[in-house]
């Protein structure tokens, strides 16, 4: 297995960088298809969120399939390679498996154990394999990493183990709020994020709840689920005036909430308000915090305080049952790997068998059918049976990481014809990609 993974995060970039590298859907998806174009590149699929923006890889060379996506990374983004590079992670083979397990439990998060990043993964396979960019290795370790991060949460209580960034927003608001419960809310955008923001504030019974987004469309249906009210994009400004705390998350490119717009709502209003902004790149500009009374918590400082949250039994868990799950995914892919060989072998004594039996038939052709059918199946049984030790042996040194030597004693002892070993692996692996498809 050659798996590559780069990435930036909040926990290797800084904010500004991370909005400069933040991409849309399509802009993924470019990435995906310009990391392809590499000659050491087989398999691409890309993860971006608000805080990472990842791409893992099947590749033939680490040095070049890590050359190839960092300059697809490069060109996707339009941020330099020698301004990436300082940022950038890598991550290889068993620890690039230990990486994507890992986020799909959510300790990777910004918001540790949450499981919003399971259906960010989810979305990223289906597009990768919709586009013809994954194959039996990406294919099959995104849909173990999406089935580990589902173990992580039923098994455990990770979910408790840090707050979300829609929680940890309003803690912070209510702060220098008070409760929310008689505060009005403005929530801008209603996508999957505003609508949790939405959801979550509703619960914990916000005063009133308004909805403004470009599509009023969706702020109705948003507004309806949560007893709020829509309003267009254009009445941001009367919008802002209104609310105590606006929330914002809109995946716009540039900031919604400029400075002038904020600073007319602050003229409008006598008391505080509070922006909560979990958009990347940010929705609302930095430079609003400077105004008097009003208070900005953008994903820097809500990522400062959770990071600050300590450390629970609940994580220990999850990495033990991480560590768990990548030594039993390495041991299968080693196993998988000399099966072509166990089978090429298993072919060639099958041939010889036959090859001998038309030479008896040859010899003796008056042989009684019933002697040479016992005959045959005696035969068999001697075969199968010096085969039986060494093919089971072979299988659990793979598993153990020390099968390649014996699986390559074992091509040269009996020599097996390696191009018969590939059109083995070449079936085996189709069938594998069959069946991974069928099951998404």
């Amino acid at each position: 297995m050659s798996l590559l993974a780069i990435g930036v995060s909040h926990r290797s970039a800084p904010l500004d960088l991370l909005e400069r590298v933040a991409l849309p859907v399509d802009a993924s998806r470019a990435l995906a298809s310009r990391a392809l174009t590499g000659e050491n590149v087989s398999e691409s699929l890309v993860l971006a969120t608000c805080n990472r923006v990842e791409v893992y890889a099947e590749v033939s060379t680490f040095h070049g399939g890590l050359a190839d996506l960092g300059d697809a990374l490069s060109a996707t983004t339009g941020v330099d390679l020698a301004e990436l590079k300082d940022h950038l992670y890598v991550h290889y083979a068993d620890r690039a498996v230990e990486h994507l397990f890992s986020v799909a439990c959510g300790l990777d998060s910004m918001a540790v154990g949450e499981s919003q990043v399971l259906g960010q993964l989810r979305q990223a396979l289906r597009a990768a394999q919709d586009a013809g960019d994954t194959g039996r290795v990406l294919d099959g370790l995104v849909q173990r990493a999406l089935r580990v991060g589902k173990r992580a949460h039923a098994e455990t209580a990770i979910d408790r183990a840090g707050a979300s960034l829609v929680t940890a927003g309003i803690h912070r608001a209510e702060r220098s709020l008070g409760s929310v419960a008689d505060r009005a809310v403005l929530v801008v955008g209603a996508g999957s994020m505003s609508a949790l923001a939405a959801t979550t504030l509703h619960r914990w019974g916000a005063g009133s709840i308004t909805i403004a987004n470009r599509t009023t469309e969706h702020a109705e249906r948003l507004a309806a689920a949560v007893g709020g009210r829509a309003a267009a994009l254009d009445d941001l400004a009367d919008e802002l005036a209104r609310a105590d705390l606006v929330v914002s998350c809109t995946g716009a490119v540039g900031h919604v909430i400029d400075v002038a717009l904020a600073k007319g709502a602050s003229r409008a209003r006598s008391s505080k308000q509070v922006y909560v902004d979990l958009a990347l790149p940010r929705d609302v500009d930095p430079q609003v915090a400077e105004l008097p009374g009003v208070e900005v918590a953008d994903l820097a400082v809500l990522g400062s305080e959770l990071a600050a949250t300590e450390l629970t039994g609940d994580i220990g868990q999850v990495r033990a049952l991480v560590d768990e799950e990548v030594a039993d995914y390495l041991n299968a892919v080693r196993v998988q790997a000399v099966a072509p060989t166990v089978a090429a072998l298993r072919a060639r004594a099958a041939a010889v068998v036959e090859s001998e039996l038309q030479r008896l038939d040859h010899r003796l052709p008056d042989v009684d059918p019933a002697v040479r059918d016992e005959l045959q199946r005696t035969v068999h049984r001697v075969v199968e049976k010096l085969l039986h030790a060494p093919t089971v042996r072979v299988k659990e040194l793979a598993g153990q990481d020390a099968g390649g030597s014996y699986d390559k004693a074992l091509r040269d002892l009996f020599d097996l014809d390696p191009e018969n070993v590939t059109a083995v692996s070449e079936v085996s692996n189709a069938l594998l990609a069959s069946e991974a498809q069928v099951r998404s």
